[in-house]
């Protein structure tokens, strides 16, 4: 009489094959995540190249700057941060412009060097021209759009050095992206326009500038020069702008 075969209790170890499957899923996923971040690291490394060429072409960076390289030594095997939009784009005019923009550039270092050193202005070039960044934190107090009074001598020095000149000057206000809610302004579209307009009317009363020269815009967040991720980047953002366009006659 054959005996019967006893069969064994349940199996407790199927959850290794649905296991196994997940690994090898996020496995693939990882390896999809890394091939597609390293396909463009050629085209940054070329933007880099270009933007290094347009600054050294404006001369702000110096070849003897001790500034790094937008295009790090080993570009294969490292990853950095580009600039913004703002920062990035070239001045577009003539050379005769340009050289014109860059001898006031340096007439503004010297004139402004305490100012620079506290990171309270800035100096850079844009598309339009020379832009001469009024911090927010050296000028106004946070959610007003009157200057503050310690701030008067500054001004008066820009407006000197400005005033001779026939080139057009646009002043224009920007604000990070954290929304203001004030009886004074509904939004940033206020406050940015409020600043422009207020520093625009004291160039013109209090020193003697060509009001037919000058113009004033508002851009609330919409034009950041730095990253609104923290509160570095949002300092930068909160600013005056003065743009000192090209002479119409290069």
């Amino acid at each position: 009489m054959s005996r019967k075969r006893s069969h064994g209790g349940p199996n407790h170890e199927r959850w290794l094959v649905s296991y196994a499957d997940f690994v090898t899923m996020i496995f693939a996923l990882f390896v999809v995540l890394f091939a597609s971040a390293r396909s463009d690291r050629p085209r940054q490394s070329e933007m880099a190249a270009a933007m290094q060429a347009a600054f050294s072409e404006l001369g702000i960076f110096a070849p003897s700057a001790k500034i790094p390289a937008l295009t790090p030594p080993n570009a294969a095997s490292t990853i950095y941060a580009l600039p913004t939009i703002a920062d990035a784009a070239p001045f577009a005019g003539t050379d005769a412009q340009r050289a014109d923009l860059l001898a006031l550039k340096k007439t503004l270092e010297s004139a402004l060097a305490r100012e620079i050193r506290e990171h309270t202005v800035a100096l850079r070039f844009s598309r339009d021209g020379l832009v001469i960044s009024l911090l927010e934190i050296g000028f106004f107090d946070s959610g007003s759009a009157t200057p503050k009074p310690s701030s008067a001598p500054t001004i008066q020095r820009i407006a000197s050095q400005l005033r001779m000149l026939p080139n057009e000057l646009r002043i224009e206000g920007h604000t990070d992206d954290i929304p203001i809610r004030s009886p004074q302004f509904a939004s940033n579209w206020e406050l940015s326009t409020a600043r422009a307009a207020t520093l625009a009317r004291a160039f013109v009363e209090q020193y003697n500038y060509h009001p037919e020269k000058l113009s004033a815009a508002g851009y609330a967040e919409y034009r950041p020069c730095a990253p609104n991720t923290d509160e570095q980047g949002r300092a930068r953002n909160r600013r005056v702008d003065l743009v000192v366009l090209p002479r119409a006659r290069f």
